[in-house]
Order: structure tokens, then C-alpha cells, then sequence
């Protein structure tokens, strides 16, 4: 008789608890493998990374090193609040 509010509205969409972990598994593991590549590659061509982000920006390359861990902290830190803690709560409520 009514219609119901969009709020309830169903379309189509539902994803199982077992469908977002394996999301949150899947979103983690491509996020830490991205971190290992990054953190590989600016240790192994850190010089020429350092020139080349210097001439782009005008940074000075004494500052680079620092802005480098501080990119690849704040990136990890990102990885566990969005995709490990996420995965976790799903694993500990039974998915």
C-alpha cells in the first residue's frame, strides 16, 4: 500500500560477510604487496629517485629520504585501517 522508505529499499545489491572479508583479505594483500614493491624500489634506485624527484618538484634532496619513510608510513598505516582491521573484524565475528 505504502511505498517504503528509500532507506529500506533492496537493489539487488547484498554482499555476504564472507564476500567482504575475502575483499578486505584480497584489498590487504594487493595493498601490503604494493608497499613491499614501493619500499623495494625506492631502496634499491634511491638515487636516481632522489635526482628525479628533486628536478620535478624543486625539493631539496636532503629531504627526500624523510618525505619517502614519511609516504611509505602513512601508506602502511592506510593498508591496516582500511583493509587488515576491516579483514580482522569480519574473521573474529565468524566470516
Amino acid at each position: 500500500m505504502f511505498a517504503s522508505p528509500p532507506f529500506q529499499q533492496n537493489y539487488g545489491v547484498a554482499m555476504s560477510i564472507e564476500t567482504l572479508a575475502t575483499f578486505f583479505g584480497w584489498y590487504t594483500v594487493v595493498s601490503f604487496a604494493f608497499l613491499i614493491f614501493a619500499s623495494i624500489a625506492l631502496t634499491s634506485m634511491r638515487g636516481f629517485a632522489v635526482n628525479l624527484h628533486a628536478r620535478m618538484t624543486g625539493v631539496a634532496q636532503t629531504e627526500l629520504p624523510k618525505l619517502y619513510f614519511t609516504y611509505l608510513a602513512n601508506f602502511k598505516i592506510l593498508a591496516l585501517c582500511l583493509g587488515f582491521i576491516p579483514w580482522l573484524c569480519l574473521k573474529l565475528m565468524g566470516a
